[in-house]
């Protein structure tokens, strides 16, 4: 399979021994992606745990639209009760799967993992399996770019991202994708670390540097670039101060943990880490960063 070189990049750093385990031992294994945090000192694991809640309960028009509820349909429905098909989800990025499994549980959807990382993947199938046979069945994994989505037109229900789409360099190419695939009247759903609209040229460098990316994308660009392609703005709840909140938090817990942490990631990819981190922090702080949760609709 032949991936774009900024994809490439992103697929071998996610696949190397180091990125897995830092991210299976901090995050928790489920969800990597910015959390939401009520305290400082929250863990990350229930912070990130946190933005799928949020982001679910704004895709709930079209999740319960097709399903009389997730609990329901695992459990089995009784006697002379009829199963609704749950919505058919698409997930970019999903890396270990957490999302897919919270919206089979709460809602029966069907959700197909969209991911480049076979390593990444690989752990996504071994924690459906440790579940049972309905997740293998109602949660499909892809090895795959969101560059080129192996999906037929208006395939998708609802659309679903976090903090995946920056390591894109053809961000415009995900959502024309993103527009062929979804069903009218269906939603799309993201998250991603952007720049700011206002953000001044060759501030973000030392960032950028760090994820080996030319650019990032901004609020305007995706609402501009969603509405070429179909997808009508509906709104951006901006929290821009949690992606502040989150890379303050992983930073301490790496400082606070790092003894246990180097003896399974190398020390100066911690190190790195550590100096990455301090670079998302600063940017945000000085504004020259956005993070929030944005949603379109398919006309």
């Amino acid at each position: 399979m032949s991936y774009s070189e900024t994809v490439e990049t992103a697929r071998q750093y996610y696949n190397s021994d180091d990125a897995d385990r830092f991210y299976s031992t901090v995050w928790g294994g489920e969800d990597i992606h910015i959390g939401l945090y009520e305290t400082p000192d929250e863990s990350i694991f229930d912070a990130s745990r946190r933005t799928v809640e949020t982001l679910a309960e704004m895709a709930r028009p079209v999740l319960e639209r097709l399903t009389m509820g997730g609990p329901a349909r695992i459990a089995g429905a009784g006697p002379g009760r009829t199963r609704a098909p749950g919505a058919r989800v698409l997930d970019l990025g999903a890396g270990y799967g957490g999302a897919a499994r919270y919206l089979y549980e709460r809602f029966g959807s069907r959700v197909d993992c969209l991911n480049l990382s076979e390593v990444q993947n690989q752990r996504n199938r071994d924690l459906n399996r440790q579940r049972g046979p309905q997740y293998t069945e109602n949660i499909h994994v892809i090895d795959g770019s969101f560059e080129e989505i192996p999906a037929a037109d208006r395939s998708y229900d609802l659309i679903w991202s976090q903090d995946a789409i920056l390591h894109s360099g053809k961000r415009e190419t995900v959502l024309g994708e993103v527009g062929r695939v979804l069903k009218p009247g269906g939603m799309f759903i993201f998250t991603d670390p952007m720049q700011s609209d206002d953000c001044p040229p060759g501030v973000l460098q030392p960032v950028l540097d760090r994820i080996h990316l030319d650019t990032m994308g901004s609020p305007k660009f995706y609402k501009k670039t969603g509405e070429r392609y179909g997808l009508k703005f509906q709104d951006f709840d901006e929290r821009t101060f949690q992606l502040v909140n989150h890379y303050t938090r992983v930073r301490a817990v790496i400082q606070e943990r790092h003894d246990e942490i180097t003896k399974v990631c190398k020390p100066d990819y911690i190190d790195r880490m550590i100096k990455g981190l301090s670079h998302w922090i600063e940017a945000g702080q000085k504004g020259y960063l956005a993070w929030g949760i944005l949603r379109f609709v398919r006309g």
